[in-house]
């Protein structure tokens, strides 16, 4: 379907117009920059988390929910902290920033949106683990970078909206080939509006070579970056769960280029589903 777009926005005037990208809360900013350095100081990580009276309360949640199954209730946060692990703490921490950011934008359904973005992460973690050989040393964690890679979209929908109305009249948001859309009528997709979004959150450079990539990770040049092959593959597999593709359009639609580097077989991904899809009480936690 061929668009046309009477004044599109180059990208870097894009990311460059104010509150396009919204900022972290502070919060998780000096506990998300703390646990990424070397050796993080978990005193001070412990005592910013328990100045947040939010943050303790979802800390203290999970470390009591039955998946840890403790004979005694965690009561502190530093508590808390030994229970989760730093990896999992990010994730948490990664979760509330991104649902704080983004409550409502235009007419996208959020609820929706956040599924799948639960759904590529937990896929993501599931294909860095299967295919683990594959990866080199890696810091980037394959969950946040499934659930951060798909908000270049909604900084688009609410900086673009004469763009994005055309565009969302002709391909559906979750559609596997809105990436080619974009780009035939700007030039480029939310995948590189996301690399800029994690930018602006100081996020680690893999992480932002990963999701910058993940919408062509083939192309010529840029290097082969089997992380950003996952990411294609993931997003494909949960846009085509979003469109409720039957078996034949998953066929049809299948990444073939990035499956055959990461050794998967279309049988593989057709017989049964990859992943615990996220629950409705999952999707809770971020679209509240």
């Amino acid at each position: 379907m061929p668009l046309d777009c009477d004044t599109p926005m180059n990208l870097q005037h894009l990311l460059e117009t104010p509150g396009a990208l919204p900022s972290i809360p502070r919060v998780i900013a000096l506990v998300l920059n703390e646990l990424e350095q070397e050796a993080p100081d978990l005193m001070r990580v412990s005592s910013l988390l328990t100045d947040e009276p939010v943050m303790t309360a979802r800390l203290l949640q999970l470390a009591n929910s039955a998946r840890y199954q403790l004979s005694q209730r965690i009561g502190t946060v530093p508590q808390a902290l030994a229970v989760l692990g730093l990896g999992e703490v990010r994730e948490m921490l990664m979760l509330a920033a991104v649902a704080s950011a983004f409550r409502r934008v235009g007419a996208v359904d959020m609820r929706q949106f956040w599924r799948y973005s639960l759904n590529t992460a937990r896929l993501m973690r599931q294909l860095a683990r299967s295919r683990a050989s594959l990866l080199r040393q890696s810091s980037a964690s394959p969950h946040t970078v499934g659930l951060v890679h798909a908000l270049g979209e909604l900084v688009m929908q609410r900086s673009l909206p004469q763009q994005m109305t055309l565009l969302n009249q002709h391909y559906d948001i979750f559609a596997p080939d809105r990436a080619v859309a974009e780009h035939r009528l700007l030039g480029y997709s939310y995948a590189q509006v996301g690399a800029g979004f994690a930018r602006a959150w100081h996020l680690p450079q893999e992480l932002i070579r990963v999701v910058e990539q993940h919408d062509t990770p083939f192309t010529p040049g840029s290097g082969y970056e089997p992380l950003a092959a996952m990411l294609h593959m993931a997003a494909w597999r949960c846009r085509a769960r979003e469109m409720n593709y039957e078996e034949h359009a998953l066929a049809d639609s299948y990444p073939e280029v990035a499956a055959l580097a990461l050794r998967l077989q279309l049988q593989e991904v057709l017989v049964h589903d990859p992943v615990e899809w996220a629950s409705e009480s999952d999707v809770d936690a971020l679209a509240a």
